[in-house]
């Protein structure tokens, strides 16, 4: 017995011509499917709608309050996970952090931050800084949120 590979052995079949693809249906003989995702980009965010009176920072914490921790029924601000916000001329600085460096969602929450930041009218560039000291612990958590959560 030798030690070469066996040999697959295929055929091929040669055509003149192949079937003619289906075309769509001229306009108005049936309607299209409507599309899940219509709209979704032409509407804006709830938080994008300018809040009269209140100050950029006031509606950059406002867009942080419409995040929710997905584990936690409580938003991201009232957990203590944001430790500052600073803006300087259109430009807003997250500092934040998560329940622990382990969390589900490290990956994609400082993006859901920046974008949902970034949706307030008035905001240009956004950077979120993820830090882990000091590390996040029950105490930073609002009264609202350790009511929500049954802790008082």
């Amino acid at each position: 017995m030798t030690d070469q590979p066996e040999i697959r052995r295929f055929e091929v079949e040669l055509v003149e011509e192949a079937p003619p693809v289906p075309k769509a249906p001229p306009p108005g003989e049936q309607p299209r499917q409507r599309d899940y995702l219509d709209g979704f980009l032409t509407e804006r965010a709830p938080v994008a709608q300018a809040l009269e009176g209140e100050s950029l920072k006031d509606q950059v914490i406002a867009a942080l309050r419409d995040i929710f921790d997905p584990e936690i029924p409580v938003n991201i601000y009232d957990l203590g996970l944001i430790y500052g916000v600073d803006i300087d001329e259109g430009h807003v600085t997250v500092t934040m952090t998560l329940t622990t460096p382990h969390c589900p969602v490290a990956e994609s929450m400082p993006g859901e931050v920046e974008l949902r930041v970034m949706a307030v009218p008035g905001v240009a560039t956004c950077d979120v800084n993820l830090v882990w000291d000091p590390p996040w612990n029950p105490a930073n958590m609002s009264d609202e949120a350790r009511l929500e959560l049954g802790m008082l």
